[in-house]
């Protein structure tokens, strides 16, 4: 992986990290690698020039099916769209 390559999956990382953070444990460093395993598939999409849509559902299944959380569609759907399009800006 080339550097420029690096700094995006650490882009990616801390996004994921301290935007997205869908279970609100971001204040706590101890379990900073709590999202880390889903950097890996989010940096793929985004080097294989994946669209706003692509990510945002990415990211809702990743909370709704590999979490299992619940709760209102539409608003956890915004903040995907949201932490999707930072991803993208990158």
């Amino acid at each position: 992986m080339n550097q420029t390559d690096k700094d995006l999956y650490i882009a990616i990382d801390e996004i994921l990290w301290k935007d997205w953070d869908p279970i609100g444990v971001n204040d706590n460093e101890n379990i900073r690698d709590e999202y880390q395993g889903y950097t890996p598939q989010v940096f793929k999409l985004k080097k294989k020039g994946a669209d706003l849509h692509k990510i945002t559902q990415h990211l809702y299944q990743l909370i709704t099916v590999n979490m299992g959380m619940t709760g209102d569609k539409d608003l956890v759907l915004n903040h995907c769209k949201a932490i999707a399009q930072k991803i993208l800006d990158l």
